[in-house]
């Protein structure tokens, strides 16, 4: 019978909960907790799920793109290469890790997005090297079932044509 009749809690119990809900720092652990989640956590399952999924045809043997980083660049994993930084010909999207502004920042979210679900829901990746940056990048064309992903990324309105010189800006 003694589970049925519970001990009230001691006063200072509930009033270190009610503290607890009206202290700031316990929404900004909380906004913190969701925003690592949703940043990080999130990108990082799903590209583990294409790169699981999804092999790459390669004029180099057959990679994996195991990340996106942003828009236009991924992170490729490579038998002979090993694991390889990737720039995407014929496209720029918006900076993900240096934006100008917040408009930039949401743009290049929604980008490296874009390119996930495309990844994701295309049957045959098709990587073309055509060389390197001057950062060490290899320097790469995708086709998503025969489509060059610049073309389908321009058209969603999440990239500009773009072949090497100045970039615009992403701020309006």
């Amino acid at each position: 019978m003694g589970w049925l009749f519970r001990p009230a809690r001691p006063a200072g119990a509930v009033t270190r909960g009610l503290r607890r809900l009206v202290d700031p720092r316990f929404y900004l652990k909380a906004v913190l907790g969701l925003a690592v989640t949703g940043l990080i956590l999130v990108p990082t399952i799903a590209d583990l799920v294409n790169a699981g999924m999804k092999p790459v045809d390669s004029d180099q043997g057959s990679c994996r793109i195991i990340r996106v980083v942003d828009g236009d660049t991924v992170s490729l994993i490579c038998p002979e290469d090993g694991m390889v930084s990737a720039r995407l010909l014929g496209f720029d999207t918006p900076e993900k890790y240096a934006p100008k502004c917040v408009d930039e920042f949401v743009a290049a979210e929604k980008a490296s997005w874009a390119l996930r679900t495309l990844i994701q829901k295309a049957d045959r990746l098709v990587l073309t090297h055509d060389g390197t940056d001057q950062y060490g990048r290899a320097l790469v064309r995708l086709e998503l079932d025969g489509v060059d992903v610049a073309r389908l990324m321009v058209r969603a309105g999440h990239a500009r044509q773009y072949s090497g010189g100045l970039r615009g800006s992403w701020c309006g």
